[in-house]
């Protein structure tokens, strides 16, 4: 059995990694992607750039992009698309997580299911 990839990077985000990270120069870095508690679904998305790997990080190489996931975060993203979206609303980069049931509009919080957690209105403020 093939195991999926923890993250997949469409073409929009890698040509939008790879121009932020030549502005950087910095050969080390990469794309952290982690989980955290909080939000208004009960988990959170949050992104960094990052020149270490800690131990028990996943690193995903796409295309000379690196990502890193630690082992906290990879189960509840493992599959998961990074984007890059410009539009009205703004532009920035958004996850398509086929493991959340429930996420808000902002696209920056998300529920898996996993702590039976009663509903809750989607309150992102933008």
């Amino acid at each position: 059995m093939i195991e999926q990839a923890t993250v997949t990077l469409t073409g929009e985000a890698l040509s939008q990694l790879k121009s932020l990270m030549e502005k950087e120069a910095s050969p080390e870095l990469k794309l952290r992607v982690f989980v955290s508690g909080g939000g208004c679904s009960g988990l959170q998305y949050g992104m960094a750039f990052d020149d270490s790997v800690r131990p028990g990080d996943e690193i995903v190489e796409q295309d000379g992009v690196r990502v890193v996931i630690d082992d906290f975060s990879a189960p509840y993203i493992r599959g998961s698309e990074i984007d890059y979206v410009d539009s009205l609303m703004g532009a920035g980069f958004t996850v398509h997580n086929p493991n959340a049931v429930r996420s808000c509009s902002c696209g920056h919080s998300f529920d898996t299911g996993d702590d039976a957690g009663s509903a809750s209105a989607c309150g992102c403020g933008h």
